[in-house]
């Protein structure tokens, strides 16, 4: 096969066209770099993993206007922590869980970023990365196995969104200390076959897990207690399925077509940095944890969704790179606390007899109320709320609640106002001009509302917001010369032609 020496220039390069890859390339389009996306595969996978979208994950959709391309999927108001049931019904308009398969995910988001311009390349393999992080010229060199040969690409920058077991993280060496799997969880998807239904079913020797899909597939899931995870180079056989799953159910299932074969282990792992100078990580390839309710994925996305608007604008020449730094010190922190949780329902799934006077316990803390409002914020990603150095306005650091602000002209719904993922400045139509006019002096990179002065929320007695184009808010207060730090730590220095 020949190899092409050319150096093609590309701002920023994806490795990995899942749907955290996908997502970032999108974001990246949206804040004006150019993205190149290479991915092995050469085709999508057909294979639906997770199937689970949250509530911040869909406020996120929401306020890149992907919603009415996803149309209306079944939602489940009812989730799980650790197998123990519970109510994931938020405050919001998107409460439950969003039942879409990923293979509709992935294929809405392609769409998307393909459509702001994202350049994605199927059948390139990396297999070399080498940065140079030289002041002047700094980029990173990839070499790839693709379709017509050998290539070679150039990048300013890299994001490794290439999955739990990452090329990238790998060419890189990039310490990714953490536990391996103890404990695995078998899943197959079955054609021809017809069992009950069954919620995280726990019997003598083990837990079971069928769900009836769409097109007559069943999804079975299935654990023998104390049986160690195995170590694996591909997908379990069949009949170590059909094996487990008639020691835990007495049932035989050999009668069924394998449409789909996994496992998911139970191992918890993360890298010590999010960046690694001009290369950096994102999703699963950030981070292994058990699919847990869906949890990783989701934490995956909204990876994306702190780090696109950050390295578009390091990219293109508008902010230092010191602002890459804030997306790992606040999305390995989400990262720390999201496989805690995960870590801690593994061993209330995956255990055994031991384990069930922790669980009898946690259902009834789940039944009081206050514990089941802080699990479901936490699992459905509401409860993130980043370090802002100080400040004691409710939504420092928290995501802006959707909804529609009161402005003269009419009502202005705050989704739509972030759809063009430039920054958002909410001002009192009674705030002193100095605020107003920092509104004008950023203007290329935020939009701002002017809302009326009998509004409480999201004011709250304030001035003014500040929030950023993942729907965080970064600042409040009255004081201008606060509200110009914010502005140029978080969106650079203004153009000098404003």
């Amino acid at each position: 096969m020949a190899t092409d020496t050319s150096q093609a220039a590309a701002r920023v390069v994806v490795v990995g066209a899942g749907p955290v890859g996908l997502f970032l390339a999108g974001e990246l389009r949206l804040g004006g770099a150019d993205v190149v996306v290479l991915e092995r595969l050469r085709t999508p996978t057909t294979e639906s993993r997770a199937s689970t979208l949250h509530a911040r994950t869909v406020e996120l959709f929401d306020c890149r206007g992907l919603l009415d391309a996803l149309g209306d999927p079944p939602r489940e108001p009812r989730g799980h922590f650790g197998g123990v049931p519970m109510d994931l019904t938020v405050p919001g308009p998107y409460s439950g869980q969003w039942k879409v398969p990923q293979t509709r995910t992935e294929e809405l988001l392609q769409d998307w970023a393909t459509a702001l311009g994202a350049d994605i390349r199927r059948g390139w393999e990396v297999r070399e990365l080498s940065p140079h992080d030289g002041r002047e010229d700094g980029h990173v060199e990839i070499t790839a196995d693709t379709p017509d040969g050998v290539r070679r690409l150039r990048a300013a920058y890299v994001v490794a969104c290439d999955g739990e077991d990452s090329t990238v993280r790998r060419l890189t060496g990039a310490a990714f200390p953490g536990a391996p799997a103890g404990r695995e969880l078998l899943r197959a998807d079955i054609a021809g076959i017809d069992i009950p239904n069954r919620r995280f079913e726990r019997r003598e020797h083990g837990l079971a897990i069928a769900a009836r899909m769409p097109g007559g597939v069943t999804r079975v899931m299935v654990h023998v207690f104390g049986r160690p995870a195995r170590r694996r180079t591909g997908p379990p056989a069949f009949t170590e399925v059909l094996d487990a799953w008639r020691r835990v159910t007495g049932e035989d299932l050999g009668a069924g077509r394998p449409v789909w074969l996994n496992a998911f282990g139970d191992a918890n792992q993360q890298l010590e940095r999010y960046r690694h100078g001009r290369v950096l990580f994102a999703g699963d390839a950030a981070h292994r944890q058990m699919p847990s309710g869906g949890q990783a994925l989701n934490l995956g996305l909204q990876d994306a969704a702190n780090l696109g608007w950050k390295l578009a604008a390091v990219a293109r020449g508008r902010s230092p790179e010191g602002l890459l730094d804030t997306y790992d010190d606040e999305r390995r922190e989400v990262g720390r606390r999201v496989l805690a949780n995960i870590r801690a329902q593994a061993l209330l799934l995956l255990g055994g007899p031991e384990v069930e006077a922790a669980r009898t316990l946690l259902a009834e803390l789940i039944a009081a109320g206050p514990a089941r409002d802080h699990l479901a914020a936490m699992i459905t990603g509401l409860d993130v709320r980043y370090p802002t150095g100080g400040g004691a306005h409710p939504l420092l650091g928290a995501r802006l609640p959707l909804g529609t602000l009161p402005t003269p002209d009419g009502p202005v719904e705050v989704a739509k106002s972030l759809r063009d993922g430039r920054g958002l400045l909410i001002v009192s139509d009674s705030a002193r001009a100095e605020l107003r006019w920092l509104g004008k002096v950023w203007s290329d990179r935020v939009t701002s509302v002017a809302v009326g002065p009998d509004t409480a929320e999201p004011l709250h007695g304030t001035e003014g917001l500040l929030v950023r184009p993942d729907g965080h808010v970064a600042w409040a207060g009255s004081d201008p010369w606060a509200a110009t730090a914010a502005f140029r730590h978080w969106f650079g220095r203004p153009d000098p032609g404003l």
